[in-house]
């Protein structure tokens, strides 16, 4: 099977910062492609934060670009999402999202976790 497991989430002041990680595992992973974050507040559509490939490069919603940093550490099959300058409009489940082939087939496969409330308090 696959997991994908989030942690770091909670409740910040605005202006403050918070780091969520989110790690894979499972006995059916062979290679994982892109990972990312989204998220979705009471109401809203689901909107993705950031994004990141195997090889690094990273992209960003223009709600969070500069205030936001996405990274990962391919050794240990985990990503992180340093949230900077926090606003009560970024308050919301956050969840981590990858493409993964698996082990049987070899086909990408998207896989998401169970997601980390974020809330940003005024």
């Amino acid at each position: 099977q696959v997991q994908l497991v989030e942690s770091g989430g909670g409740l910040v002041q605005a202006g403050g910062s918070l780091t969520l990680s989110c790690a894979a595992s499972g006995s059916r992973i062979f290679s994982i492609n892109a990972m990312g974050w989204y998220r979705q507040a009471p109401g809203k559509p689901r909107e993705l934060v950031a994004r990141i490939t195997t090889d690094g490069r990273a992209s960003y919603s223009d709600s969070v670009k500069g205030r936001f940093t996405i990274s990962r550490d391919n050794a240990i099959n985990t990503i992180y999402l340093q949230m900077n300058s926090l606003k009560p409009a970024d308050t919301a489940v956050y969840s981590c999202n990858a493409v993964i082939n698996e082990m049987a087939t070899l086909l990408p496969k998207m896989h998401w976790g169970q997601g980390t409330q974020v809330t940003v308090s005024s």
